[in-house]
């Protein structure tokens, strides 16, 4: 399994994704699934992909070298898009592509064609965004009033999110808030782990603000993770105790 997920607030966006790829207990590894795309002061894209390894890095491959369009007879590259629509239609016409060659003989393996990605940048010109590609080719785009989106084996991380992040946010917390997602995750899935790979982008900027590895032992990191264990700790043992339990006894003595 694998934990991505992308947040994309006023002051910018934040893309996170850990590194561990398991196929099985004995077969654990270390793969890098956050790519960055970027010419300073053109474009910055970060895709982060989720599911079977081999599908996603034919997809990231296609986007490097380019997608056919028989069309226009050409290829085109990631780098060619003019808006970061045009982007993820070609994300996702790089899964459909991937899909025609590979799907059948994965299904004869009894293997499923599961890939999904999420795309976030800007392109010059364009505003930032983010989108979230399925395993179709189809996508749906962030929006304010959910400002982020995930993949991979979100559930653990959804409820940080959830409670913690608004549109509004400075882009610190977001990152902070993305790491402490990240952190939950991991804590309850095994399949998810370290190393963790982040991208900071700011509106306008067009180059990454922060592109950067978090390895094991890493004080921020380390240092974040017992905070957040002690602040949950606290915040349990000050919420008062349910008053269920007196009520039950009461009513018991009482027949």
């Amino acid at each position: 399994m694998t934990y991505c997920c992308g947040v994309l607030v006023r002051d910018g966006l934040v893309m996170i994704a850990d590194t561990r790829t398991n196929a099985g207990l004995d077969n654990i590894s270390t793969f890098r699934k956050l790519h960055i795309f970027e010419e300073p002061g053109h474009y910055v894209m970060a895709i982060a992909s989720a599911g079977n390894l081999s599908v996603s890095q034919s997809v990231i491959s296609l986007l490097h070298e380019g997608v056919e369009d028989h069309e226009a007879g050409e290829r085109q590259m990631l780098r060619d898009a003019r808006t970061m629509f045009q982007a993820a239609q070609l994300v996702g016409r790089a899964i459909r592509q991937v899909h025609t060659v590979d799907a059948g003989a994965l299904e004869q393996s009894n293997v499923s064609f599961d890939v999904s990605f999420l795309l976030g940048g800007q392109i010059a010109g364009g505003p930032l965004r983010l989108f979230m590609v399925y395993s179709a080719g189809n996508f749906i785009e962030c929006t304010t009033d959910t400002p982020f989106l995930q993949i991979g084996e979100h559930k653990y991380g959804k409820p940080v999110l959830d409670r913690a992040v608004t549109y509004d946010m400075e882009i610190s917390d977001a990152l902070k808030s993305s790491l402490i997602s990240m952190d939950s995750t991991m804590r309850s899935n095994l399949g998810v782990g370290l190393p963790i790979d982040v991208m900071v982008l700011c509106p306008d900027a067009l180059e990454a603000e922060l592109n950067y590895r978090i390895e094991p032992g890493e004080p921020y990191f380390h240092d974040l993770r017992e905070r957040w264990s002690a602040a949950l700790r606290a915040a349990h043992a000050a919420i008062p105790r349910p008053p269920y339990l007196k009520i039950l006894r009461r009513s018991r003595l009482e027949e």
